[in-house]
């Protein structure tokens, strides 16, 4: 989600054209939040506030909770469009909820509309110390509106960043009204995204090292809904807001 540049080398592909299907073998589960309750569970989560263009020329401004409830047990995030001005959500476990490789699930439907950009990822926890993108970005779930039913799942590193070349597309029914699942498998050899289980991208470099592998360290979750900016494009539809992304739970497996 960070200082992208809309152009992509990608591989595309339908879900029900891989045979590939995640499995938790040999992991146990380590961290959860089904979203229990009436209100963020502030022990492992915190709300991030930004002005707009902070980065990536968004257009939101990202408040304090406001634009984010639970409820139901549901985690709801949502993007407005009042008194003239983009708000949203943004939250993240940074400091609080920390990995180093393991499996990552979560269950979410995806909010509608042209320049909205949602995305569920993680972002290495020394960004503050060494920046972006060298710090590292996994990119679980991104979505843009202008691309209905496409989701995106990027790796990005010092060897491939702007351009996006790490990176996989796969078109899927119904992200708006039915929940689905976006996972990755994250271990010291390879990174593996999946969506319902179905093999999305795999990115194992032959020959690691400090620019197309900064993921041997702890990275925290981000779940965001961005409007507009670099990947969302110029153009918001207005009439989509509010629109939400529902996050069912979050799951965290490790060996």
């Amino acid at each position: 989600m960070k200082h992208k540049i809309i152009f992509f080398s990608v591989i595309l592909c339908l879900v029900s054209f891989s045979a590939f299907s995640q499995s938790t073998e040999g992991y146990k589960l380590v961290w959860q939040d089904n979203f229990d309750g009436n209100s963020l569970d502030t022990t492992s989560w915190n709300n991030r506030v930004m002005k707009p263009g902070t980065v990536n020329n968004e257009l939101q401004r990202y408040t304090d909770g406001k634009n984010v409830e639970v409820k139901d047990g549901k985690l709801i995030i949502e993007a407005r469009h009042e008194n003239n001005e983009y708000t949203s959500g943004r939250i993240n476990t940074k400091g609080k909820r920390e990995f180093t490789y393991g499996i990552v699930k979560m269950r979410a439907k995806l909010p509608a509309g042209v320049g909205t950009w949602p995305a569920l990822w993680m972002l290495g926890a020394d960004v503050k110390e060494v920046g972006w993108p060298a710090c590292g970005e996994l990119d679980i779930m991104e979505h843009v509106g202008k691309q209905p039913g496409f989701i995106h799942s990027s790796i990005h590193n010092p060897s491939g960043y702007g351009a996006t070349p790490y990176t996989g597309i796969v078109e899927i029914k119904n992200p708006y009204t039915q929940f689905h699942i976006y996972s990755m498998e994250w271990t010291k050899d390879f990174i593996t995204f999946y969506v319902d289980g179905k093999k999305i991208y795999h990115y194992q470099p032959e020959q690691k090292n400090i620019k197309n592998w900064p993921f041997d360290k702890p990275f925290y979750l981000i779940f965001n809904i961005a409007i507009g900016g670099n990947m969302g494009g110029s153009k918001v539809d207005n009439k989509c807001f509010p629109t939400d992304m529902v996050v069912d739970w979050v799951k965290v497996y490790q060996k």
